[in-house]
């Protein structure tokens, strides 16, 4: 398990990523951004929907906020700046939670129905919590990628550069 300091630098790192990508995914057309690229969520617009679906799955079950969560696939917003404006949101509420993050709660076990599968599942909060992190990094990395074949770079994308470190 990990220290909750460490969650807290990765909800930082969340945010100052998202900010990057979408502040590159801002300068795009609309039908650029959510033309289909053969990526898992097709296109940049889905897999940014993609992501912040993640967020509130995971952040629903951390902290029981009655979240909008669409069927996985499915887009939450269609128009860009209020995907944007939610992801922000999101951040913020990413940042305060793991700023009250403690080892107590870490150590706890959380069990959940996926909307998935169906299936129940209990695991390790510290895990769960890394997961959520680790699935944002993964999907933004497909981002990189889309957009690099666009041309479009969003800079350094490792911690280490990230301001404040």
């Amino acid at each position: 398990m990990m220290e909750p300091e460490a969650y807290q630098r990765y909800a930082k790192y969340n945010a100052w990523m998202n900010g990057k990508i979408y502040g590159v995914c801002a300068d795009m057309d609309d039908a650029l951004r959510k033309r289909d690229q053969g990526a898992f969520f097709k296109s940049i617009h889905g897999t940014l929907n993609h992501i912040l679906f993640g967020d509130r799955a995971w952040m629903k079950r951390f902290t029981e906020r009655p979240y909008k969560i669409a069927a996985m696939g499915t887009d939450l917003y269609d128009d860009f700046e209020a995907l944007r404006a939610a992801r922000t949101e999101m951040d913020e509420e990413i940042l305060e939670w793991s700023s009250a993050l403690d080892r107590e709660w870490l150590s706890e076990t959380l069990t959940w129905t996926s909307i998935v599968d169906g299936e129940t599942r209990s695991r390790p909060c510290w895990l769960l919590a890394l997961h959520m992190f680790n699935h944002q990094t993964h999907h933004r990395g497909q981002l990189t990628t889309l957009l690099s074949q666009q041309g479009l770079d969003a800079g350094a994308t490792d911690i280490p550069w990230m301001p404040g470190v």
